[in-house]
């Protein structure tokens, strides 16, 4: 198989998680005793691309450990109609792997003279973002030279859910966290299997990637990688919006990837492979959970014992596999994406 920057990256993340994890305390205690100090009444995160599935992650995480409501800022509010928002006792977290979003960064500063706490996660220590927040999370991946991002995206989950972890206090959730870096160099080595699904759909033009809860992220995460390095038309659903209408795409011979780990979500993602089943589509399951992954021959089998806060950062590992193997299953340079660059800035 051709080797490529993309590849070699999320080879990374491994040993990229391990460090981050293993300096959380570092990085993330004076944050929390921030926070602690000056509890916000609700979140606001500001994030564009990859980020901003990370973002959603975050709405999910910060709720269920923390209690935090948590929204998805609008940057063009601040950047294309000017409004002043009372973003006053909020905590606002901006995202980004090269910290020079524009209109990302202009949600912090606004926040900032708004007397809201700011946070930055990035890759990039010393670049705008960095600077325009009052504190900062760096990823600490390295170089990243693909214009897909892997190991700065599953970076910024990681860094987020240090931050929830660590703001929880609750010794179970550091001790889960600390398993982190197991799991994804477990999740690595079904690489073979991903490639068999990609062989199963490379000429197809159009999919579906759908998971629940902790996960929303990861079909958007995965359908987006899908996208950008195979030019497949790749749908993302929460499973209760699939049932609201799409469901209705499917026919026989249909991609779906359904990704769905042990833990609450696991009942619904199971109904719903129940009822995709009778319409023919051709499924592939990404799952620890036997039962599941019984449904269909296309099975990418997860760790088991994982924990489901932290799964959407093991499981993005696969979809970040698909979208390598569909694209040169396609005859695509993954490492080239048409119309593609690393950065983009948006106002």
């Amino acid at each position: 198989m051709a080797e490529s920057n993309l590849r070699r990256e999320i080879a990374e993340q491994a040993g990229v998680l391990g460090r981050l994890v293993g300096e959380g305390s570092r990085q993330v205690e004076p944050i929390v005793r921030k926070l602690r100090q000056r509890p916000p009444r609700f979140g606001l995160i500001a994030a564009r691309g990859t980020s901003d599935n990370a973002a959603t992650y975050g709405k999910y995480m910060l709720g269920a450990i923390n209690g935090l409501v948590v929204g998805l800022a609008a940057p063009s509010l601040i950047t294309v109609y000017h409004r002043k928002l009372d973003l006053r006792e909020a905590l606002v977290i901006g995202i980004s792997q090269s910290g020079q979003g524009l209109d990302v960064n202009a949600v912090l500063e606004h926040a900032r003279e708004q007397g809201a706490y700011t946070l930055a996660i990035t890759n990039t220590p010393g670049s705008p973002m960095a600077e325009a927040a009052e504190s900062v999370i760096e990823i600490g991946a390295g170089p990243e030279t693909s214009v897909a991002a892997s190991k700065t995206y599953t970076g910024e989950l990681a860094a987020l859910a240090m931050l929830a972890a660590h703001w929880s206090g609750e010794a179970q959730l550091l001790a889960e966290l600390n398993q982190l870096p197991g799991w994804v160099a477990q999740v690595l080595e079904v690489e073979a299997s991903v490639a068999a699904c990609a062989q199963a759909f490379h000429e197809a033009d159009t999919m579906v990637c759908v998971s629940r809860g902790y996960n929303h992220a990861t079909s958007f995460e995965t359908a987006l990688k899908v996208k950008e390095l195979s030019y497949v038309a790749a749908h993302a659903y929460s499973a209760a919006d699939f049932r609201h209408g799409p469901i209705a795409m499917l026919e026989r011979g249909f991609p779906v990837v359904a990704i769905a780990p042990e833990g609450e979500a696991l009942a619904d993602m199971a109904a719903l492979i129940d009822e995709i089943t009778p319409t023919g589509a051709r499924l592939a399951v990404v799952s620890n959970e036997p039962a599941l992954l019984s449904t269909t021959d296309l099975q990418v089998r997860l760790p088991s014992g994982m924990a489901e806060w932290l799964s959407p950062i093991v499981c993005a590992i696969p979809g970040q596999l698909l979208a390598l193997h569909l694209a040169l299953a396609r005859g695509y340079d993954p490492d080239r994406p048409r119309g593609l660059h690393k950065v983009t800035l948006t106002r």
